[in-house]
């Protein structure tokens, strides 16, 4: 006999994670000045739960994301042990998200 157990608690669902449009402003001209125009892209919107977007209701808030896909290289087993990723990205992603942070409480 095979006994399933369900989970009893009523999922709670995720809101939507929107940019507020001064940090987004904000992160994007940070990122512009370290990275060159260039380099930035816009990613299209997607339906996927993040739980950045419960963040995003307390606070202003803005979500970005770093490539780490290097030349020829193919992203896969995303949120597991199994990612695979270009390494050279990751001081990349740092020093972005140090600055966001430090230019913004300069200014604020």
């Amino acid at each position: 006999m095979v006994t399933v157990n369900f989970m009893e608690e009523e999922l709670r669902p995720y809101p939507a994670t929107v940019n507020d449009e001064g940090v987004y402003s904000h992160a994007k001209a940070v990122a512009e000045s370290i990275l060159g125009e260039a380099n930035m892209r816009l990613c299209p919107q997607v339906m996927a739960a993040e739980d950045f977007g419960f963040y995003a209701q307390k606070i202003p808030a803005a979500f970005f994301s770093i490539g780490v896909r290097g030349a020829g290289m193919e992203i896969s087993h995303v949120h597991t042990p199994h990612l695979v990723i270009d390494e050279g990205a990751l001081p990349v992603g740092t020093t972005l998200h140090a600055a966001v942070a430090i230019e913004y409480l300069n200014k604020h």
